[in-house]
């Protein structure tokens, strides 16, 4: 038998990483962080043991790496789907939703994050987190920033603030209300992204005032 290509044991190992990556999400949403060991995620994942410290040093960062990866995924769908758009506004829209969305979808997972990127370990930078990067800053560049270097870490501060206010143990804020100022902040309409009331637009809704709607909500 010949032995398989450079391209091929290339495409395993992806595979593989993105097995270990999915099976941490999903245990430690059934779970919790602390309950989920490596063992149980490379049993998930239908891996060795030995695999997961071949691609991440400790579990720490494997989570994060996992937790980045669903983060950019999710933005990637939200970024993308129908109909096209290449309207900054709605674009910002559709981000702001997808990350607040997050809270609401995978509250175990993001609480756990935030948590372990407060700790001593701090941010692990990984190709997901790079990924996720990139989506963010294309974001800010088609939402027509003239400083993209300084507006983008101010954009991700901004949604990683609303999920943590989201999350917050015994002082929760209601998503609806982030996602006003948040969208007070970048002069969106209501009706761009996912609102709460109302179905997917395409940014070609009637645009209510920002501040309008945010007063509304008070």
């Amino acid at each position: 038998m010949s032995p398989r290509s450079a391209s091929v044991n290339e495409e395993r190992r992806r595979r593989s990483r993105e097995r270990l990556l999915q099976a941490t999400v999903d245990l430690v949403a059934e779970r919790g962080y602390e309950a989920t060991t490596l063992t149980d995620i490379a049993d998930r994942a239908g891996s060795a043991r030995g695999l997961v410290s071949y691609y991440f040093p400790g579990k720490r960062q494997l989570f994060q790496s996992a937790v980045h990866r669903l983060m950019h995924q999710t933005l990637e769908a939200a970024l993308t789907r129908e109909p096209r758009t290449e309207d900054g506004q709605e674009l910002m829209a559709r981000a702001i939703d997808a990350v607040l969305g997050l809270a609401a979808d995978s509250p175990v997972v993001m609480r756990a994050h935030m948590a372990g990127v407060l700790q001593a370990e701090g941010f692990v930078q990984c190709p997901e987190q790079q990924r996720l990067s990139v989506l963010l800053s294309e974001t800010v560049t088609r939402y027509g920033s003239p400083d993209v270097e300084a507006d983008y870490p101010l954009l991700r501060a901004l949604l990683m603030g609303a999920v943590f206010a989201v999350l917050m143990p015994g002082a929760p804020m209601p998503a609806r209300r982030l996602r006003a100022e948040l969208f007070q902040r970048y002069g969106l309409a209501w009706e761009y992204g996912v609102p709460p009331d109302g179905e997917p637009s395409g940014g070609t809704g009637q645009e209510d005032s920002p501040l309008q709607w945010a007063k509304s909500l008070k």
